[in-house]
């Protein structure tokens, strides 16, 4: 099970594709369901599922009083994941929207309920409950827990030293080398952090470096016919989440 955001989205939509076209072209033995925020893909033939549970900020996000709260430091829709054989988290994509986009009204930590915060630092809260709930929920030894690294964005062509680019427009190749020029990303900090405090097995799925390397791999202006704004945040399919998922195989079945 996939949980997280469009990026997890991404990666699900990518694993289920790839798996799809090993499948004898005569085959139907497969199955789409969606139920609420849950969406399952079943291999019938082989009795496996892979859902995608979307969940922006894997911490709980409640109406109260007709306001939205976002509360960090509850997961209550933990029962849904717990029991399932593989978990692959995620969550970053949502933490810096403001304004419209913005989904919440206040944030609650502990007995505060405030305006705003530091996203940053409501970042490394949320995470923290995250893993402080996977070490009092989860049974790895039954279950295998991955974090998915935190998927960058080509917004800014200053961090490759290209200052009139437009973001992710017209990028065709990706950048050389194997460091990214605009150095680690600071979300990507903080989740090896908290993930290296836990008592529990996590593996890292640290894809965060060969993606800020990518910046030829969004849909850019092509997301829409309208062409109104350029996606520098999602990627292809396939593409980009085809790697991630070559690295998670990689770490479920180690020669």
């Amino acid at each position: 099970m996939f949980v997280g955001d469009s990026l997890s989205l991404n990666q699900w939509q990518s694993l289920n594709c790839m798996l799809h076209s090993a499948l004898s072209p005569n085959t139907s033995s497969y199955t789409l369901v969606r139920y609420g925020t849950l969406s399952t893909f079943t291999f019938t033939e082989y009795n496996v599922s892979i859902s995608f549970s979307r969940n922006a900020y894997l911490v709980d996000l409640d109406k109260c009083n007709s306001a939205r709260v976002l509360r960090l430091n509850s997961v209550g829709s933990g029962s849904l994941w717990e029991t399932s054989d593989v978990l692959i988290f995620n969550t970053w994509h949502w933490w810096l929207h403001s304004g419209r986009k913005q989904v919440w009204d206040f944030v609650e930590d502990g007995e505060k309920v405030i305006k705003d915060m530091d996203r940053l630092a409501a970042y490394k809260i949320a995470l923290s409950t995250w893993a402080k709930w996977v070490e009092a929920k989860v049974d790895t030894n039954k279950t295998r827990v991955f974090f998915q690294g935190v998927s960058p964005d080509h917004i800014n062509a200053t961090e490759w030293l290209q200052p009139d680019g437009d973001g992710c427009v017209g990028q065709v190749k990706p950048l050389k080398g194997s460091t990214y020029i605009g150095g680690r990303h600071p979300a990507q900090v903080i989740l090896k952090k908290v993930l290296s405090r836990m008592r529990k097995k996590v593996h890292l799925l640290d894809i965060t470096t060969l993606s800020q390397l990518r910046v030829d791999g969004h849909p850019s202006i092509y997301v829409n016919t309208a062409h109104k704004y350029a996606d520098c945040a999602h990627w292809c399919l396939g593409g980009v989440p085809d790697t991630w998922n070559q690295l998670l195989y990689a770490a479920l079945f180690p020669q």
